[in-house]
């Protein structure tokens, strides 16, 4: 059976997380990039290895990531982010295409925050964009994550930016707290097992 991949992004604070829950209570199953890279950065000996010999001894403690010793490291230099990216993101895509192996659904999402940036858009079949407008992210950020106004735009500045996302996009959602979410989101799934 031929699975139909779709890969789920939107800046920060847009609810990208939320609309793939939605989609996984619809009965959809959903890789979730961020979580799988972290698990994988602890669980994948290849990847300890090659991390721990990168960053340096302290990158991990008792098992676990060490955060503080990886920020360090990202901190430290503008290039050493695409160096661990480039040591994470081929194994992420390797999990992600034996997991879609494993599933029994007609049409699977991906979500990640960085799928263009990623190339993370060349494993899957489509790309929906979740878009909710600036105020509405920055209004979240600071509620969520009890940060300013300047911290929340200055997250938003070191994303690529909506209308570029939208422009890279097959699909869009719109999830400015207005808009039906459940009715946009049924009628995508509609599109996309009627494609089948």
């Amino acid at each position: 059976m031929d699975v139909l991949k779709v890969g789920v992004t939107g800046g920060i604070g847009s609810g990208k997380s939320y609309v793939c829950e939605l989609f996984r209570r619809k009965g959809f199953p959903v890789y979730v990039c961020d979580d799988e890279a972290k698990r994988l950065m602890v669980e994948d000996a290849v990847l300890v290895d090659r991390l721990t010999a990168l960053i340096g001894e302290d990158a991990y403690l008792d098992g676990q990531l060490n955060k503080k010793a990886v920020a360090a490291f990202l901190f430290a230099d503008a290039d050493h982010a695409r160096q661990v990216n480039a040591i994470v993101h081929p194994r992420v895509k390797d999990d992600f295409l034996q997991w879609v192996d494993r599933q029994s659904s007609s049409v699977v999402f991906m979500e990640s925050a960085i799928l263009f940036e990623s190339g993370f858009d060349g494993l899957v079949d489509a790309t929906l964009m979740v878009y909710a407008p600036l105020s509405v992210r920055v209004a979240r950020m600071m509620r969520r994550d009890g940060i300013t106004e300047e911290m929340a735009m200055a997250r938003v500045k070191a994303q690529m930016d909506d209308e570029e996302k939208i422009r890279k996009s097959n699909l869009l959602v719109i999830n400015d707290g207005e808009s039906d979410l459940d009715t946009q989101l049924d009628e995508i799934i509609r599109f996309l097992t009627v494609k089948e």
